[in-house]
C-alpha cells in the first residue's frame, strides 16, 4: 500500500452482536491484528497523536493492551512497563483495587519499573468506562511518575470512559456509539 492511500481502521474492527452476553456488541480486533498494513497504521497513528507529550515510557494492562503497546514503544523509542493480575510479577509491587460493575480487581505493578518523574503514557485497546486505565493510571501515580496521557485504539463513547480520563487527555483512533 503506497503512503499516499490512507487505511479505514474502522473496516478492520468487527462487530459481533450478542456477545458476551444479549444486547452487548462486542468490537473485535482480532481482523485488525491479522493485516499487518492496519496493525501498522494504528502504531503510526498513535504514535503521531502522543509525539508532542514528551513520552519517557508506556504502561499497559494485560493483556490486549500489551498488543499494541509493545510496537508503540518501539515507535517511540521508549520502555515498557507490564501492569498485571495480582501473582503474576515477580519482584515487589504496587497494587491498586477498583470497582467493577459486580465487584472489584486488583492491579498491580513492580515498584521499580519507574523512577519519580518519568512521563508515561498509558495504552489499552479499548475505552468503555474507563476503570482499568484509570487504575493503571493510580499505580504510576502511587510511583511517582506522571501520566501524560491515555492512548486507545476504540472508544465506546456511550459509556463515557472518556469523561472520567478528561484529567489525562485520552485519545482514541477509532469511536462507535451504541453497544
Amino acid at each position: 500500500m503506497s503512503s499516499q492511500q490512507t487505511i479505514d481502521l474502522a473496516s478492520y474492527i468487527r462487530s459481533i452482536p450478542n456477545f458476551p452476553k444479549p444486547g452487548i456488541i462486542f468490537r473485535d480486533i482480532t481482523p485488525l491484528l491479522a493485516s499487518p498494513e492496519a496493525l501498522r497504521e494504528t502504531v503510526r497513528q498513535l504514535a503521531d497523536a502522543v509525539r508532542d507529550r514528551d513520552v519517557e515510557a508506556i504502561a499497559a494492562a494485560e493483556a490486549r493492551g500489551f498488543l499494541f503497546a509493545a510496537p508503540l514503544a518501539l515507535e517511540l523509542n521508549v520502555g515498557l512497563i507490564p501492569i498485571r493480575k495480582p501473582g503474576k510479577l515477580p519482584s515487589e509491587t504496587f497494587s491498586h483495587t477498583y470497582t467493577l460493575e459486580y465487584g472489584t480487581d486488583t492491579l498491580e505493578m513492580h515498584k521499580d519499573a519507574i523512577k519519580p518523574g518519568t512521563r508515561v503514557l498509558v495504552v489499552d485497546d479499548l475505552l468503555a468506562t474507563g476503570g482499568t486505565v484509570e487504575a493503571c493510571c493510580r499505580l504510576i501515580e502511587k510511583a511517582g511518575g506522571i501520566v501524560v496521557g491515555c492512548a486507545f485504539v476504540i472508544e465506546l463513547t456511550d459509556l463515557k470512559g472518556a469523561e472520567r480520563l478528561a484529567r489525562y487527555r485520552p485519545v482514541s483512533l477509532i469511536k462507535f456509539s451504541g453497544g
